[in-house]
């Protein structure tokens, strides 16, 4: 079984959301970052001197690859990402090899009625 990992750049206050959304379409898990900082296209307004910025969660789902573009749209949709600016970014990578997996390989084998764990 192949999987994507899910980098997903969030304002704080919609992570739960972007979770939620997640898992109901096959994440089996997540592992959340809190309190990172970024910027886009224009720099944060300060205030005396002061940077101001919306604090960001960094949202991470190791998912099988199957999964993975109907997953990416999901968090997109729930992060409002393409419809707000600065809202979010998310992205997704190939994983190599993963290892701590077991029950949820088993699980996606299930669900998918795919490749059970140890196939490819």
């Amino acid at each position: 079984m192949k999987f994507k990992l899910i980098v997903a750049f969030v304002d704080d206050r919609v992570t739960d959301k972007v979770v939620k959304a997640a898992r109901a379409h096959g994440a089996t898990g997540a592992t959340i970052i809190p309190a990172a900082r970024g910027e886009g296209l224009a720099a944060p307004q300060g205030i005396f001197g002061l940077s101001v910025s919306a604090r960001r969660d960094i949202a991470l789902f190791a998912v099988e690859e199957r999964m993975s573009r109907l997953i990416l749209e999901e968090i997109c949709k729930a992060g409002e990402f393409d419809k707000k600016s600065g809202a979010g970014i998310a992205i997704q990578l190939g994983l190599e090899d993963v290892a701590g997996l077991s029950s949820q390989v088993d699980k996606l084998a299930r669900d998918l009625g795919g490749a059970r764990h140890g196939e490819t």
